[in-house]
């Protein structure tokens, strides 16, 4: 398939907010406490288990395009709406950022879908879109925590 660049380019924002998201995912796996710990250190697992394969499918959807994916720290931080947490923040702290997140990763999914279907790449669009569900449903399910 011919190169889009601004396909490519909201894939590898797609990809900088995901692999920040599972960087931080990873993270509060290890550093949550509290009441909550078993839920939280298995929720937060099974999402950054789940991201690590995300951000192998994004990057090699970028390759098959013909464009080179970002993958170091610098340019995740450059592209990436996913910031890093200050500190160790508490079990709902924690809780709430991942939603924030969420809602920036399925952003800039969304990004995806809208460029691609304006070039009829429907492979791309149906990534974007499986994205967007993921990332709801995650948000979802963090959010039920806080209820």
């Amino acid at each position: 398939m011919k190169q889009d660049t601004q396909t490519t380019e909201a894939l590898s924002r797609l990809l900088a907010d995901s692999y920040s998201l599972y960087l931080k995912s990873h993270n509060f796996h290890w550093n949550v406490t509290g009441p909550m710990f078993t839920t939280l250190h298995a929720l937060f697992e099974q999402e950054y288990t789940e991201l690590a394969l995300a951000v192998d499918e994004i990057a090699e959807r970028i390759r098959a395009l013909g464009a080179v994916a970002p993958g170091s720290y610098s340019a995740f931080s450059a592209l990436s709406t996913v910031k890093e947490a200050e500190g160790v923040p508490k079990a709902a702290d924690m809780i709430r950022e991942l939603v924030e997140d969420q809602a920036h990763v399925v952003a800039a999914a969304k990004e995806v879908v809208k460029a691609a279907e304006a070039v009829g790449d429907d492979a791309t669009a149906d990534l974007g879109i499986r994205r967007i569900q993921v990332h709801e449903k995650n948000s979802w399910m963090l959010a039920s925590h806080l209820e």
